[in-house]
């Protein structure tokens, strides 16, 4: 079995998988969302103290597998420095006291393999990433090598939602909110703008994020539907930018698999315009289960089940935190 462990930025969570069948024995995740949301965003320093109580908790409630460990798995880039080393000292001390392999995983690798959580790999394909962190289009040949074709010049996509969420007071985190708010409002309400209408492969949302402040302070005073209309038209344009840029991608060189991944991925108006998308230009579309599209420790163990098979181990003596991804 693989232990992975998975503390990038403020979920804490363990997972237990099966080697030879990827079969996902165990996952349990303990969110820090209440403690952030009072801030409107995540606290690193906060973050890492959560995490310093919330690890040792989980690797108690996997006490009876850790027998059956052969390697351990965590997340050690990219992310919150400070949350990434309460991750790594515990998976160095676990590999130390069981004498297993450690094996460093890339947080946006991490990503793309929860599409093939208990599943096989289908590799080959490209991937788009939407998460709180990044905003990314990527063509992966394997774990190993992976080509960046587009990624945001600024804000990523979820970041954007967050920071709207803050300006119209809703809370933390702002994806899942915004999209609420949107279900009741308006999108043509209020008319914002669409970045990058040019032949940039990029994406921005830093000028949609002040175009959208702007237009509160402009209204004034927000009741409940003001809220609604503002998120709705927010919702509509940040989106409308994402498949704008993807088509001019897709539309050269249609990908065969485009998988979705971040936790972005599971926005269900991104779904329905991708799929769209994904009819016009005839590549099929793959998502995660919806409660792997957010961080988790499953995906990391997905990608611990890989290197393990082949063989990309670490020595845990040398092994330290990184702050950038490799591509």
């Amino acid at each position: 079995m693989i232990l992975s462990i998975e503390s990038s930025c403020d979920d804490s969570a363990i997972a237990i998988t099966e080697i030879a069948t990827k079969k996902l024995i165990f996952h349990r995740k303990i969110s820090q969302d209440a403690e952030h949301s009072v801030y409107g965003g995540v606290v690193p320093e906060l973050a890492s103290r959560l995490h310093a109580l919330a690890l040792p908790k989980l690797l108690e409630s996997v006490s009876e597998y850790l027998p059956h460990v052969k390697a351990v798995a965590v997340t050690n880039e990219p992310g919150l420095v400070v949350s990434l080393v309460e991750g790594v000292s515990m998976a160095k001390s676990v590999a130390i006291a069981l004498n297993v392999p450690l094996i460093p995983v890339n947080h946006l690798v991490g990503h793309i393999y929860s599409l093939f959580i208990e599943k096989e790999t289908q590799i080959p394909l490209d991937v788009l990433l939407v998460s709180g962190g990044h905003t990314q289009y990527m063509r992966v040949s394997d774990m190993q090598n992976v080509e960046l074709i587009a990624k945001t010049m600024d804000d990523s996509f979820g970041e954007s939602f967050d920071k709207a969420a803050k300006m119209l007071g809703l809370g933390y985190p702002g994806g899942p909110l915004i999209e609420e708010w949107a279900s009741r409002g308006d999108e043509n309400a209020y008319e914002l703008p669409v970045a990058l209408q040019d032949n940039r492969l990029a994406f921005s949302y830093s000028g949609l994020k002040n175009a959208f402040r702007l237009k509160i302070e402009e209204e004034g005073e927000l009741d409940e539907a003001k809220k609604a209309n503002f998120a709705a038209s927010f919702q509509k344009v940040a989106i409308e930018h994402l498949i704008f840029k993807i088509k001019q991608i897709v539309r050269d060189r249609p990908p065969t698999l485009l998988g979705v991944v971040g936790g972005a991925a599971a926005n269900k108006r991104l779904r329905s315009e991708l799929n769209v998308l994904s009819e016009k230009y005839r590549f099929e579309l793959l998502f995660p289960k919806m409660e792997f599209c957010s961080d988790n420790a499953a995906m990391i163990g997905r990608v611990g089940v890989e290197a393990y098979e082949k063989k990309l181990f670490k020595n845990y003596t040398n092994f330290d935190v990184a702050s950038r991804a490799n591509f």
